[in-house]
């Protein structure tokens, strides 16, 4: 962790120049790399110290010790620079420590709630759902590489009105499979209500082959002569109907059906999500927060604080007063929950569980409900920054050049569709690379290819290049002219290595590929404390682009034997980061390709 190390050192040589005006200083990649590996600015302290930069710099680099590194000064720069001793024991450190190496404790075992994706289990996952689940599972990796403790939690949303909706909507798709001609109304009022994607239809067929029955017991309860004229309309078949006519048959038909859907859609997330790679530790069902009555709780909790009013028949909770642009209603005039009065009972349910930390990545449509929901925790006695939310951008999905549209509620390109075109790696690692608060452009067919414009297929094959040339060193080889078979250049890979013989000649491919090794370390933390898993991604980018590089101006078999056997080290310690960042990502490193 040079980077690091450099930081502290700095930072305490600033404080013994300067007690009274302490300020850190950037760190910084040199623009020319022959000044050093890494350098601070200290014209930031010239209004403190009275005195030109390039003074400031002489008097800080007095109290600046770092083991092997070398501080130079230039202009108002203070310049370090990693001796051979500092580059030859990072490779020791990786290969001593293997997939343990960039691991820190940054969290101290603190406990950690992430909750993502959190889709209505109405419909297939969309495109966005899918970089929300390759991101917050990348996430869960990094904290925990990082020392968190973390539980990953997905929260259905199995409550609302959204439910009603997929009723009425799978109820019309079970007449329509079986021959009664009705579909879903046109008209943009439909669309707000009805589901009208073609994946219901599946589901009807299959519900009408599984349960032919129950299809008799449709018929029988909803399709009778009195409302015939409305059900070929829009089939009254939902609240309205059930609030006019409440035999406990219907209503034990109506929610064997809504059951019937709703766990199959959500069998269907749950196994889409499997195959992303991602595994959640929990599924938080809505319904339990009333079937517990925590969401009257928590509303009373509101109340004992004096956190809630009455008006316009309505009940408002004082959201205005903890940084909210204004109050808002939890329940409503007629009696009914808004969407923020759930989302209180289980933020405080998070709590109430043991968590310190909770970590929910929504999508940027729910930038509003940030300041609410923090607003609710410290109203109920809880310190809000314990929450933080990652607001999720959305993708476009770029398919032969051009932008497909996406949405649960027309003919889509779901993420099942994007798995099976791209897989699960080219997937994952497209959804993560960048950060999450930014539009994303999936290329789909670049996604798809074997090119090095394909950062996938680009890191990827620098993992597979090192595993190539750790399998020809130990394995036996043909002399081209004779045929004659011949011993491999090296036994086995367990052997001592002397890395000064790194530095025999011309090495700043070699230099540059060890400072990159080094700088995992550093990278890990920064995208753990930024909650960032994209950071990873642009340092594998980076990391095999310097790899590639020494691969191309420098010779790693058929050299020298003791070269040759501290190249081979370095090409060890390159494939065992890589290895490492891939897992943090949740993506393969593959062996040959």
């Amino acid at each position: 962790m040079l980077k690091e190390q450099i930081n502290e050192a700095v930072a305490g040589a600033i404080k013994e120049f300067l007690p009274e005006h302490a300020q850190n200083l950037m760190i910084e990649k040199p623009k020319n790399p022959e000044h050093g590996d890494f350098a601070a600015n200290v014209s930031p302290l010239a209004r403190y110290a009275k005195m030109p930069p390039p003074k400031i710099a002489e008097n800080i680099v007095k109290y600046i010790n770092i083991d092997n590194v070398e501080t130079s000064i230039i202009s108002g720069f203070i310049n370090f620079r990693a001796k051979t001793p500092k580059l030859n024991s990072c490779i020791e450190k990786i290969i001593t420590e293997g997939e343990n190496f960039g691991r820190n404790n940054l969290g101290n075992s603190e406990k950690v709630l992430l909750e993502y994706v959190s889709a209505n289990p109405t419909g297939p996952l969309h495109i966005g759902h899918g970089r929300w689940a390759a991101t917050g599972s990348a996430l869960a990796n990094l904290l925990e590489f990082s020392g968190y403790d973390v539980y990953q939690e997905f929260y259905v949303n199995d409550a609302g009105n959204q439910m009603n909706n997929l009723f009425e909507s799978f109820l019309i798709r079970i007449y329509e499979v079986n021959g009664y001609g009705l579909t879903i109304p046109e008209g943009e009022n439909s669309k707000k209500k009805y589901y009208p994607g073609e994946y219901l239809i599946d589901l009807a067929r299959k519900f009408s082959r599984e349960l032919p029955d129950k299809f008799k017991q449709i018929l029988y309860y909803f399709n009778v002569p009195e409302y015939h004229k409305e059900i070929g309309a829009y089939i009254i078949a939902g609240s309205d109907y059930v609030s006019r006519r409440k035999q406990p048959e219907l209503m034990a038909l109506w929610d064997e059906l809504l059951e019937y859907a709703y766990t199959e859609i959500l069998k269907q997330q749950k196994e889409l999500l499997n195959r992303l790679g991602v595994n959640f530790d929990g599924w938080f069902s809505e319904k339990q927060l009333y079937e517990r009555d925590e969401v009257n709780k928590s509303i009373e909790k509101l109340k004992e604080s004096g956190k809630i009013y009455e008006k316009d028949g309505a009940l408002w909770f004082k959201s205005g007063d903890y940084g909210d642009d204004q109050d808002r209603v939890i329940v409503k005039q007629d009696g009914t929950y808004t969407y923020l009065t759930a989302d209180i009972a289980y933020h405080y349910d998070k709590i109430a569980r043991g968590f310190e930390r909770l970590i929910n990545i929504w999508g940027a449509d729910h930038h509003g409900y940030v300041a609410r929901v923090k607003a609710s925790i410290e109203a109920l006695g809880k310190d809000s920054s314990s929450l933080e939310v990652l607001l999720g951008q959305m993708v476009n999905l770029i398919v032969s050049g051009e932008q497909v549209r996406m949405g649960k509620r027309t003919k889509m390109i779901t993420l099942r569709e994007l798995l099976d075109e791209v897989g699960v790696d080219g997937t994952r690692y497209w959804m993560i690379m960048r950060d999450i608060n930014t539009t994303l452009d999936f290329d789909v067919d670049l996604a798809k290819s074997c090119s090095d414009e394909n950062p996938v297929y680009y890191a990827q094959y620098a993992h597979a290049r090192a595993c190539s040339i750790l399998r020809t060193a130990i394995s036996e080889r043909f002399d081209r002219e004779t045929g004659e078979v011949l011993p491999p250049l090296m036994e086995s890979l367990d052997f001592e290595v002397n890395f000064d013989s790194l530095w025999q000649e011309d090495s700043s491919p070699t230099r540059n590929l060890i400072l990159r090794l080094e700088s995992f370390e550093d990278a890990v933390l920064t995208a753990a404390r930024c909650r960032a898993p994209y950071m990873i991604a642009r340092y594998i980018q980076d990391l095999a682009k310097d790899f590639h590089h020494f691969y191309t101006f420098t010779r790693v078999l058929n050299v020298e034997e003791n070269v040759m056997k501290a190249r081979i080290r370095l090409v060890q310690a390159t494939k065992q980061v890589l290895k490492n960042a891939f897992d943090i990502l949740g993506v393969s490193a593959p062996e040959r390709m």
